[in-house]
């Protein structure tokens, strides 16, 4: 049996999540994932990225400025969120710079996961659900210190060299993975790319693949 693998046989490899706290898709798979997940006894690795430098790559552009795509895209995520129950007010500035959430949710990560999915949630529930700004260092500050994170060392995080060369490997090893958008899943190996790939993800756990 692999090490990876329980008695049962079914793998206990955490999925790996990838988002953009810019991307309202990556906000609504974040309200449904950890569900999923919890189901087949699997945790979730929150792992953010900046579309802005995978877009560089992918020559892509942020979906609600593309012409004609953008209005049904703003129509559909709206639908979307009635559709599952998630609260959603759009940020007044889209998309949005979301370095400095990237760099606390890192920091927190490497010393209590739990508080970095709670910090993840937070910064996207004050972004899409209250249509908040984000954008800046006081305002993550702010939003981490509401939840039990020391806002004093995360400042002094968020400047620290080693903490912004984190986020580049991070974002570099996320497109080497294949990553391409927000939200994007990996489950032991396998890519998913989009919130309405939700329900193969869920799938695949059940059954092993396909």
């Amino acid at each position: 049996m692999a090490d990876n693998d329980t008695d049962d046989g079914q793998s206990d490899e955490p999925i790996n999540f990838y988002f953009d706290f810019s991307s309202p898709y990556g906000y609504l798979a974040a309200h449904k994932i950890d569900d999923i997940a919890r189901l087949y006894g699997r945790t979730v690795l929150w792992r953010p990225v900046l579309l802005g430098v995978i877009f560089k790559t992918t020559g892509a552009q942020p979906l609600l400025d593309v012409p004609i795509k953008g209005p049904y895209a703003r129509r559909d995520i709206e639908r979307t969120a009635r559709f599952h129950g998630v609260p959603l007010e759009f940020p007044q500035v889209m998309p949005f710079p979301s370095i400095a959430a990237a760099r606390a949710v890192y920091w927190v990560q490497d010393r209590e996961p739990d508080q970095a999915r709670n910090l993840s949630l937070a910064l996207y529930d004050r972004a899409f659900a209250q249509g908040g700004d984000i954008r800046t260092a006081d305002s993550v500050l702010e939003i981490a210190n509401g939840i039990g994170i020391d806002a004093a060392r995360l400042s002094e995080a968020l400047n620290d060299p080693a903490v912004k060369e984190r986020l580049k490997t991070e974002n570099d090893a996320a497109m080497a993975a294949g990553v391409c958008g927000s939200p994007f899943f990996v489950v032991d190996g396998e890519p998913f790319w989009g919130a309405d790939r939700l329900d193969h993800v869920e799938r695949w756990l059940a059954t092993g693949g396909w």
